[in-house]
């Protein structure tokens, strides 16, 4: 894989792949009409650090991403980097150290 996207509200990744491009749909957020939240960076922030920490199921996760305006995120495996993206083109993007397996 070496890049995903994922539709915050609508609770579906694509997966871009050697093989071929998936898409997992999970349970919607909403359904029909709903005003997206607005770009909230400290909230975003916090439920970063609150995942990271273990301290939230992937479900809780996605909620406060979408609580903190957030309409979708891309990881790109090779840059190693998260953007989250809102409504209105704001981004707030994460770096990720490379990882060694043992």
């Amino acid at each position: 894989m070496s890049h995903c996207r994922m539709a915050v509200p609508a609770n579906a990744f694509l997966y871009l792949t050697e093989q071929g491009d998936v898409v997992v749909q999970g349970e919607p957020l909403v359904t029909g009409f709903e005003v997206a939240p607005q770009f909230d960076r400290t909230a975003l922030i916090t439920a970063l650090r609150a995942d990271q920490a273990g301290g939230t199921t992937f479900p809780e996760f996605v909620r406060g991403c979408w609580n903190a305006g957030i309409i979708w995120y891309d990881v790109d495996t090779t840059a190693r980097t998260c953007t989250y993206h809102g409504a209105n083109g704001e981004s707030y993007t994460e770096d990720y150290p490379p990882v060694t397996l043992p």
